[in-house]
């Protein structure tokens, strides 16, 4: 692995068990019933744990929206053609994409980043340029990257974490886009999981019966040609992913690194999760599902993670929507273990 991979995972904690207890200690002071909070406490301790305080603060937000291509599009598995992903990446940096405005809403600044377009984009555009190559190769014909592009894809992510995290961060979104990329992600998923490639396999953006049997016999093919050790998160990715896919793990690995909480956002990101915790299994305690995609196998991905999401609304758009909206509860559930009245400050009875 290359020297700043290495020297990220290594830097990897435990949470910090102190501020939990003090932090789930302060959730039972607060004026309501233990526990009434659900999931808000829930996330609120681990936060605390993560940063390292007793009073977790959420104020700086960003969401990293990696975008790559994939040679896999040449045998027809989607709808839609190469040509969107420039030209969607172009709709990021003016502002008008789904991910735009919830994040806009949330206050949170988005990162876009070209990990490997295929097309041309404007040398004039506010998009960190990480290319790896041009999209990747075809995995129905052999690997979709080299050893060496795995790697570099990864260490980027951590290079635009990194980043970011200096400028000043309290939690990070991951986001995607990639004309194609639920054939990678369902293949990274059977290969990670053991699962049949027919159940995690979704219909991506809408495919028919037919479409959809033939996506899963492409993604079946693909996987006994390349035959990635499951074991090994590079081996899987060099072989099955996508450059985007590996900058997401990449995000993930540096934030950890830096006690930075992740909400990982859907399927894309979801392979691009398992990616990280093969290479480091303690980020996956750093790491939040910001929401449950309506692609069958997300739901693989997330119990293989152990992550419940945060919201289920039936998305399957990407880009790090999902991931946005589960910052907005993160930081709701900060403010409350925070902003809240304990018994004794409001002089409020407590149960007997």
């Amino acid at each position: 692995m290359g020297e700043l991979l290495n020297k990220t995972i290594a830097s990897i904690k435990p949470l910090d068990d102190a501020a939990m207890k003090k932090a789930s200690a302060r959730q039972d002071m607060l004026t309501k019933p233990q526990g009434a909070l659900g999931r808000l406490e829930e996330i609120s301790i681990r936060l605390a744990g993560i940063q390292g305080k007793t009073l977790p603060v959420i104020k700086d937000k960003a969401i990293i929206t990696m975008a790559g291509d994939h040679g896999v599009v040449a045998e027809k598995v989607g709808n839609y053609p190469q040509e969107v992903t420039p030209q969607m990446v172009l709709n990021f940096v003016r502002g008008g994409a789904a991910i735009n405005v919830i994040a806009r809403q949330i206050g949170a600044r988005v990162v876009v980043v070209n990990m490997g377009v295929a097309g041309e984009l404007p040398a004039d555009i506010p998009v960190v340029d990480k290319l790896v190559a041009r999209g990747t190769a075809n995995i129905a014909k052999g690997p979709a990257m080299t050893e060496a592009q795995a790697i570099q894809a990864v260490e980027a992510g951590i290079e635009v974490v990194n980043a970011e995290i200096d400028k000043g961060l309290d939690i990070v979104g991951t986001g995607d886009m990639g004309i194609g990329n639920t054939t990678p992600s369902a293949a990274i998923c059977a290969v990670m999981t053991g699962q049949a490639v027919g159940k995690v396999t979704g219909r991506g953006t809408g495919l028919s019966d037919e479409q959809l049997e033939h996506k899963i016999k492409v993604i079946e093919g693909a996987i006994t040609l390349n035959n990635p050790d499951p074991k090994n998160g590079l081996d899987v990715l060099a072989k099955l992913g996508g450059f985007e896919i590996g900058g997401i793990a990449g995000v993930i690995l540096g934030a950890a690194a830096r006690g930075v909480p992740v909400v990982v956002d859907g399927f894309i990101s979801g392979a691009g999760a398992l990616i990280a915790e093969a290479l480091a299994p303690l980020s996956r305690e750093y790491m939040f599902l910001g929401h449950l995609s309506v692609e069958p196998g997300h739901r693989i991905m997330a119990e293989k993670l152990g992550l419940k999401p945060i919201v289920t609304l039936d998305l399957r758009l990407g880009e790090g929507t999902g991931a946005a909206i589960g910052i907005f509860i993160a930081e709701t559930s900060t403010r409350l273990l925070a902003e809240m009245a304990t018994f004794g400050e409001a002089g409020v009875s407590e149960a007997e």
